[in-house]
């Protein structure tokens, strides 16, 4: 059997400058990568300045001429081209293949200067060329650039090991290209991955929000309407029985109705405050509703905090012991880390799978709580969570 085939040498250069770029250490904008390139342009001006001189001296007047013409000339090429780069909105290389053709001319332009560099004032301006590297490297596209570092760095290489005359370069300054593209790279990679880690960030907060508005509607509404849908069953059969009882339940019907609608436009704005006193409250109008016996904690003894967790706990667990259980008794109990109830009901059936248990599972599950669900021997359901006190 052969050994699977590992990535190719391509993808391992690919991930390694991925692993290297996750800091961001390498991604500097481009304003300021701008004037950086700049200042090292002074920088050449003035490290090439004393051959120039020196030939001026020497009475060489047109050759220190030419010199002087090609090494302002340079100069202003070399910051022109790093000042006018491209801005950092179009740093991400999102399109790798696209090439900045503006600078092609430029890069000719450095070429003829470096050249004339090289002949007029020797080893001292070979050096000099690894700006063409640099502006290739900014303002070209990985492929291209990578080429044009490669063409640099082989001139930087083999020059001088075949002219005496610029055998004084050291060997390593053919190297230097190679290492401002791998930098160029780190950088982008960088940006890119810091980049792609915002949008992720900001699609999961949407997510996350759109998630908690679905939750806080869906238990706010089911809750609300299935109590109204109780008590208006209890009010049509009230009408020809007690007519003042009737018209008490119609009222809370539109009560119920203007608390849903509140509770829906807090539940958007984000403002949603459940409590477990209120919910209590709310619990044990539904049940009376639907004909079912209560046996809920007194108020003022449960303990102290709010305990919102366990408001939606009791909300959502006695919403489906109106909706679904066909229970005749329903009991809650209350401690500072735990909240139960447990109707004598027809057991889980479909709501398990429910939106408002899976709503519920999630709230827990934020809450570092646990969920437990099962069935008592008589058939009914317990619904129990527990968090850390």
């Amino acid at each position: 059997m052969s050994a699977p085939l590992g990535p190719p040498p391509a993808g391992r250069v690919s991930d390694f400058l991925d692993r290297l770029a996750q800091n961001g250490v390498f991604a500097l904008d481009g304003k300021r990568r701008g004037w950086l390139g700049a200042l090292l342009a002074v920088v050449w001006l003035v490290y090439l300045i004393p051959p120039v001189v020196q030939s001026w001296r020497q009475q060489q007047q047109p050759a220190a001429a030419l010199a002087t013409v090609a090494l302002l000339g340079y100069t202003v090429l070399i910051v022109t081209a790093l000042i006018g780069r491209r801005g950092p909105g179009r740093d991400l290389p999102s399109a790798p293949s696209s090439v900045d053709h503006g600078v092609r001319p430029i890069l000719a332009a450095m070429v003829l200067c470096a050249v004339a560099l090289v002949v007029l004032l020797g080893a001292a301006a070979l050096p000099s060329a690894l700006y063409i590297a640099v502006v290739a490297v900014f303002r070209l596209s990985a492929r291209s650039s990578g080429w044009v570092c490669a063409v640099v760095a082989l001139v930087l290489l083999l020059l001088p090991l075949v002219t005496p005359r610029l055998s004084e370069v050291p060997l390593y300054v053919a190297f230097v290209p190679v290492v401002v593209w791998t930098l160029r790279q780190l950088g982008l990679r960088g940006a890119m991955l810091t980049e792609l880690a915002r949008r992720q960030q900001s699609e999961l907060a949407v997510a996350a929000e759109r998630n908690r508005v679905a939750r806080d509607v869906h238990d706010i509404l089911g809750h609300s309407l299935t109590v109204i849908t109780v008590k208006t069953e209890l009010a049509q059969r009230l009408l020809d029985i007690d007519i003042e009882r009737a018209r008490s339940e119609l009222a809370d019907i539109e009560h119920l109705a203007r608390d849903a609608l509140t509770g829906v436009r807090d539940t958007v704005g984000g403002l949603r405050e459940v409590t477990l006193r209120g919910e209590l409250a709310n619990a044990r109008s539904a049940l009376a509703a639907a004909d079912i016996v209560a046996d809920l904690p007194d108020p003022a003894r449960l303990p102290a905090g709010d305990h919102e967790l366990f408001g939606w706990v009791l909300r959502e667990a006695v919403t489906n012991v109106v909706r679904h259980s066909a229970a005749r008794h329903c009991a809650v109990t209350v401690t500072p880390t735990s909240i139960e109830v447990v109707d004598d009901g027809r057991g889980l059936g479909a709501a398990a799978s429910g939106s408002g248990l899976t709503g519920l599972r999630e709230r827990v599950r934020a809450a570092d709580g646990i969920l437990t669900l099962s069935e008592t021997a008589g058939g009914g359901v317990r619904v129990v969570v527990t968090v850390s006190g």
